[in-house]
């Protein structure tokens, strides 16, 4: 059984590390930014916590499996996901914080589970191809751009 401790260290850190992706998400003024990616974290977080103390308190009396309620949670961030993605005529947008969306309910069901290492890690995997990605990605894609345009001259 979890203590107090153990679990609201679970809920402080899914709360911090969902917090950075979310602020990277809201600084570059995305549907989804700091508010939405703490509280699909947080729940998460929680749902996986939920599903390890039912599984604590019935493992004596029944057979459970606690992964059953976090594949739940996977299949509820799709639909919320959906909800962020827009298409305008040829472009389609959202899609990287549909994305973020639902890796930031991964960390909140590894964070509830205890498995530190790859919620913190993935966080930081995240906030890499968040941040640092979208430079390099436009450096890239104005050197293509800028090559384009001298050949066509």
């Amino acid at each position: 059984m979890l203590t107090d401790t153990q679990i609201i260290i679970r809920l402080v850190v899914s709360v911090i590390l969902s917090g950075l992706i979310g602020f990277e998400r809201q600084v570059h003024k995305r549907t989804a930014g700091l508010r939405t990616h703490i509280l699909v974290c947080l729940g998460s977080c929680l749902i996986m916590l939920t599903s390890l103390y039912v599984f604590d308190i019935y493992s004596n009396i029944t057979t459970l499996d606690p992964s059953r309620i976090a594949a739940g949670v996977i299949t509820g961030i799709g639909f919320l996901g959906a909800g962020a993605i827009i298409r305008e005529r040829t472009e389609v947008k959202g899609l990287t914080t549909a994305a973020s969306l639902w890796v930031v309910a991964g960390i909140g069901l590894a964070i509830g589970s205890g498995f530190y290492t790859g919620g913190i890690f993935t966080a930081i995997l995240a906030l890499i191809a968040l941040h640092i990605l979208r430079h390099a990605e436009s450096v890239i894609v104005d050197k293509i751009n800028q090559t384009g345009n001298t050949k066509g001259r």
